[in-house]
């Protein structure tokens, strides 16, 4: 049972750090630059995004500010919030977990996975206009 707590918490933190890599890049910034800006160390912020820490709060928010990421987005992607829009008896969990899974992928660009996630919710959303 811990080890599939485990998996479960070490792909959500992977997820997570996918999350910030593909915003930070998206933002056109360096890690050093989002380092000064955040006043967090580059290893740290580097091990973050890798999936190698479980950051605060705190440090959660001052890279929101940073890249101009809501906190509902980065608690949504961190899985401490459900995601906004889940279509009808679509669970929030596996929205999450696709969404989760895209970002992880290190096989596909972050273009590549912006251009899946909104294609996932473009589907999503039909399937909620399509069940009223």
């Amino acid at each position: 049972m811990d080890d599939l707590f485990d998996d479960a918490w070490k792909a959500q933190r992977a997820a997570l750090g996918a999350f910030l890599r593909t915003q930070r890049k998206l933002s056109n910034m360096s890690l050093r630059e989002l380092s000064r800006l955040t006043r967090i160390s580059n290893a740290y912020l580097s091990q973050v995004e890798r999936g190698r820490h479980d950051p605060t709060l705190r440090i959660l928010l001052q890279i929101g500010d940073a890249l101009q990421i809501s906190a509902a987005e980065i608690l949504s992607a961190a899985g401490c919030a459900s995601q906004s829009g889940t279509a009808g008896d679509t669970s929030s969990a596996g929205v999450r977990s696709v969404e989760a899974a895209i970002r992880a992928d290190q096989n596909i660009t972050a273009s590549e996975k912006d251009a899946l996630l909104t294609v996932y919710r473009s589907y999503l959303h039909s399937y909620e206009r399509s069940a009223e």
